[in-house]
């Protein structure tokens, strides 16, 4: 029997697959209609911004650095163009093969390995980091046409820094060095993050520090349209980065040379200021490093050397470096004496050799002593006897209060980072210093040593040449300063940096002509006669000698039976002309012996350089060096016919200087390569140590070619090419 169909059932279930299929349809271009709204309406101008932003590329601008110069326009600080072979370890499977392999392609020397080495510790493994600098257009030319075997490796052009000087100066002058990863989260936190994208380098020490706002400039930017594939196609616009403003030093570079030669191998400072400003003339620590072996990266081997020396050439005894000022000393109590009404000049004091405090006997010029002496003898002759007694009738807190002012044992405030405080010994600094009850306690004996600048005394060069020119500017107190003034790269205007209000101590002028005069006794009939003899000016100065070790009461003190980092530092403070300074200085010599017979001998060539604009004979420097010589010898030279020392570093010449482009960015960089791979035939490969991912055709047409020909004369055109992205000629 057959069954038979309801077709109207089975239509009526057709009509409704049919209307759910259509309403899945019809719900499925809605949301596809909805979500167009939402994309192209809704999210139009986020979505439209994302695009510029995979079509476009930022590229930060580095600035130029500013120059640094010494008050006469020497340049101490400057910048040159040049190559540099770039390595990002994170894109390098080995990076030893791969270094190994670019040695068979560009020189690089042990120095360099070691370099890279320790920037690759001290930085992230995303980061470029040089393993090559100055690298010739030559070398760039071989390594361009095997680019393509080394992933991660990079040609850059790059503003490099240059100290022409050297060692010269290198305390004052400082130098830049890569950003590390906690100047980079300080930057991160502070104002200036957006104004150091881009840049690797910041000022790490001296002028380079702490002008390094004024130094930086401001970072430009480029935006340029890039393809898919992240290709730069063409620029956008543009906006230039700021040059850094040169920054002028009151420092005479000249001057600075003469000291560090007066000084030789031995160790010491020397701070030379002009009374009436506070602008610093000569800043010299000994011994000095390079700073050119830190602007890449210094490696472990000069690291070691300096790091470990017993010299200590990267300590800056002028700012950092505390000694006993020993007896000069003495004329700043003479001042507090008579400012405090404990003495006149005419008051006197029998100096018979010794000074009996307690059971203590305190030394002071042999057996005999000086005699009679008053306030003009005293400091002439450096009587230990009437300053012994002084600073027992004034007391450790009244010198405290006087000595303050003056800037003993606080912070001059010099525009330059890293000075330290010193110790201006009172009964709360004890209180503070030490642990155990006993040793809090003062003692009345601590009292007498400080009066001839012993005890817990501890001073920098600088606050003792800070307070040497307050008392040349007859109670007027000038803050030291370096910066003299800022100058714009491009139009050449400089603005003379304000100077700190002076501070006047309100010393009564008689007070401070009676010590006047026992210093020009010192240089005049005292302690320092033979040193300057035959000076065309009137000087006024104070010999000291500071212990460096202990001296038993009942010892004597034998220079030859001491080690000679034992002895005693020789140290000299001065100021000329007397009457009207325009110079005043403190130098010290460590463990030279007598201040009159290592220190004074500096302080007069100084003195003769800035006054009378004489240089000492060859012969006299050498043996300056020796501690030899007191009074000048030989021939004295012009000044001004001295020639300074050349450039430690090939730069090219200041018109390069002047006109040193910013680093072109890879886009330039690539494009040039290019160019100079079409210009030159490429040499035979060289087995890598790892697979690359090289395109086919670009490895077929390296195998296909023999040995590597002569560089023929097509690579000059090549490297002006080169040289337009901003490469050196």
């Amino acid at each position: 029997m057959t069954e038979l169909r309801n077709v109207k059932a089975e239509l009526l279930r057709f009509r409704r697959r049919i209307l759910a299929v259509g309403l899945v349809v019809v719900l499925a271009f809605g949301l596809v209609a909805s979500r167009l709204v939402v994309l192209q309406v809704g999210r139009h101008d986020e979505l439209a911004g994302r695009a510029e932003s995979n079509r476009t590329a930022v590229i930060p601008i580095v600035p130029n650095r500013g120059l640094i110069l010494d008050r006469n326009g020497e340049v101490l600080a400057s910048n040159y163009s040049a190559y540099t072979l770039e390595i990002t370890p994170s894109k390098v499977p080995d990076l030893e093969a791969t270094i190994d392999e670019l040695a068979k392609i560009v020189e690089i020397s042990p120095r360099d390995r070691r370099r890279f080495k320790k920037l690759t510790e001290e930085s992230r493994s995303f980061d470029s980091l040089p393993l090559r600098t100055r690298v010739t257009d030559e070398e760039v030319a071989r390594f361009a046409v095997q680019r393509y075997r080394f992933p991660g490796v990079d040609i850059k052009a790059r503003l490099f820094r240059s100290y022409p000087f050297g060692e010269l100066g290198s305390h004052v002058v400082g130098y830049i060095g890569r950003i590390n990863q906690r100047e980079k989260e300080r930057i991160d936190d502070s104002d200036d993050a957006p104004n150091y994208r881009g840049t690797d380098y910041i000022g790490k020490l001296g002028i380079e520090q702490s002008f390094e706002r004024q130094l930086h400039g401001a970072t430009g930017v480029e935006q340029m349209e890039t393809s898919a594939g992240g290709r730069a196609i063409r620029r956008l616009a543009s906006h230039p980065a700021t040059p850094g403003q040169t920054v002028v030093l009151s420092l005479d570079i000249r001057l600075q040379k003469l000291v560090e030669d007066l000084f030789g191998p031995r160790r010491g400072a020397l701070v030379a200021i002009d009374p009436r400003t506070g602008e610093v003339l000569a800043f010299v620590s000994k011994p000095t490093f390079d700073p050119n072996l830190f602007v890449e990266g210094i490696d472990q081997e000069n690291w070691s050397a300096l790091s470990e020396s017993i010299d200590k050439p990267l300590l800056n005894r002028a700012l950092r470096g505390t000694y006993p000022p020993g007896s000069t000393y003495k004329p700043f109590m003479a001042m507090a004496g008579l400012e405090l009404g404990k003495r006149t000049p005419q008051t006197t004091i029998v100096d018979n050799g010794t000074y009996l405090f307690g059971d203590h006997r305190f030394r002071s010029h042999g057996d005999g002593g000086l005699g009679t002496v008053d306030l003009f003898r005293a400091i002439q002759h450096s009587s230990n006897v009437y300053f012994y007694s002084l600073a027992n009738e004034l007391g450790v807190e009244a010198m405290h209060d006087f000595m303050a002012p003056l800037g003993f044992g606080q912070i001059t405030g010099i525009d330059i980072n890293g000075e330290v405080r010193g110790v201006l010994p009172n009964q709360e600094w004890k209180r503070r210093t030490y642990k155990r009850p006993e040793q809090k306690k003062w003692f009345g004996g601590e009292t007498i040593s400080l009066g001839i600048g012993q005890g817990y005394n501890s001073f920098t060069m600088l606050q003792l040449a800070s307070a040497t020119a307050t008392l040349a500017n007859r109670g007027v107190k000038q803050t030291p300063h370096l910066g003299l003034a800022v100058q714009d790269p491009v139009t050449g205007a400089r603005t003379p940096l304000p100077p700190p209000a002076p501070e006047d101590l309100h010393y009564k002028r008689s007070n401070v002509e009676a010590v006047v005069r026992g210093l020009v006794g010192v240089a005049q009939g005292g302690t320092s006669t033979k040193v300057f003899a035959g000076a065309s000016y009137v000087s006024a100065g104070k010999t000291g000698t500071a212990q460096a070790v202990t001296v038993g009461q009942k010892e004597r003190y034998d220079k030859a039976r001491l080690a000679e980092r034992q002895r005693d530092h020789g140290v000299y403070m001065a100021f000329a002309p007397a009457d009207a300074p325009r110079i005043a200085l403190a130098v010290i010599v460590e463990n030279g012996g007598w201040g009159a017979g290592v220190a004074a001998p500096i302080a007069r060539r100084v003195l003769d350089y800035w006054l009378d604009g004489i240089y000492p004979s060859e012969e006299d420097i050498a043996s300056m060096q020796k501690g030899l010589a007191g009074k000048p010898i030989g021939t004295p030279r012009r000044a001004a016919d001295v020639p300074l020392p050349g450039s430690t570093v090939a730069m090219p010449g200041a018109e390069d200087l002047a006109a040193a482009a910013p680093e072109p960015g890879p886009v330039e960089v690539a494009a040039a390569f290019r160019e100079v791979v079409a210009s030159l035939p490429a040499p035979a490969p060289v087995q890598a140590a790892a697979p690359t991912a090289a395109p086919a055709a670009a490895r077929a047409k390296a195998a296909a070619v023999a040995a590597p020909a002569p560089m023929p004369v097509s690579t000059a055109a090549a490297s002006t090419r080169l040289a337009a992205v901003g490469a050196p000629p």
